[in-house]
């Protein structure tokens, strides 16, 4: 027995921000961005949990699952709505899923976290899990700070997880944190977003890489194995690094941040829609997810994609 993916589904707002927008009123302009970046645009608006119920009713449609179906409904967030009930309860009541939720904070890594849950719980008995990530990065962050304002955006992807009697899907995993690395990206209670750019940026690829690595090694794999290279979609230069650091081919990576920029949680599952449409995510293709994030929180998967 072992999990599978079985439905994908993305939501974003409507409203497009972008970098020309920023020109207006800070001291930076489309180029700046670009080049530092790799980010055009970005989507402001909607709620978290707005973006999160439209996102897993794309998701159960694409798996052909009803809501009913669905045993546990984990979502992946760094702004819930309200700090008490779980926003998952309220994307429970829109879907008019039976069974159970829970909010998870891991910030960036938060959905590659929910996806390794999902399979400890599926393995634990359940037969259906909706994994969402969802943000709405918009609301805690300073549109004045030129060094972060440009880099967040809003939106939501979404994942379902059923068992399978036949092969694990789940091919290896891994999760780490370094704790001591807390204060180089945080968002105090009532707060906004701070950031100490050039530490992230080195500790990002230097943890990815030796977590990639380890998976990798774990599922019996080479570098060269994989097809679709699927990062959290903070900067088009760190994918890259970490890229060349690993030995995966440039051309593997989904990239949905020139679109979306960061959008933490969600940015994993939005980059995986960006592949679906692309017609990369073949049945049998081998797929490598990996999220980092504030904590330093880090969270590596390998999936042979296919029902």
């Amino acid at each position: 027995m072992g999990v599978a993916i079985t439905g994908l589904g993305v939501a974003l707002p409507e409203r497009v921000v972008t970098n020309d927008d920023f020109a207006k009123y800070l001291d930076t302009s489309d180029q700046w961005i670009t080049e530092r970046t790799g980010i055009h645009e970005r989507r402001f608006g909607g709620t978290t949990g707005e973006l999160a119920t439209e996102a897993g009713r794309n998701a159960l449609k694409d798996a052909g699952v009803d809501a009913s179906e669905i045993d546990l409904v984990l979502l992946a967030t760094s702004t819930p709505d309200a700090a008490m009930p779980p926003t998952a309860a309220w994307v429970h009541a829109q879907l008019g899923v039976k069974g159970g939720v829970a909010d998870i904070n891991v910030a960036c890594a938060g959905f590659v976290y929910a996806l390794s849950a999902a399979q400890g719980m599926i393995l634990g008995g359940l037969g259906k899990v909706l994994v969402i990530g969802a943000d709405t990065l918009s609301r805690i962050t300073d549109q004045q700070d030129r060094s972060t304002a440009v880099l967040f955006g809003d939106g939501a992807g979404a994942v379902v997880v059923e068992k399978t009697e036949g092969d694990n899907q789940l091919l290896a995993a891994d999760l780490l944190a370094d704790g001591s690395l807390t204060d180089i990206l945080r968002c105090n209670t009532g707060g906004t977003i701070k950031m100490r750019g050039q530490e992230v940026y080195k500790a990002a690829v230097l943890l990815c890489t030796a977590s990639i690595k380890a998976t990798l090694q774990t599922a019996g794999l080479q570098a060269s194995d994989i097809d679709v290279f699927v990062p959290h979609q903070a900067n088009v230069r760190i994918i890259d690094a970490i890229s060349t650091r690993v030995g995966i081919a440039p051309d593997a990576a989904a990239i949905a941040l020139d679109k979306t920029g960061n959008t933490s949680a969600a940015s994993i599952p939005l980059a995986l829609g960006v592949a679906a449409e692309q017609g990369r995510l073949k049945d049998g293709a081998i797929v490598l997810l990996c999220g980092f994030g504030a904590g330093m929180t880090i969270g590596t998967q390998i999936w042979r994609w296919g029902k």
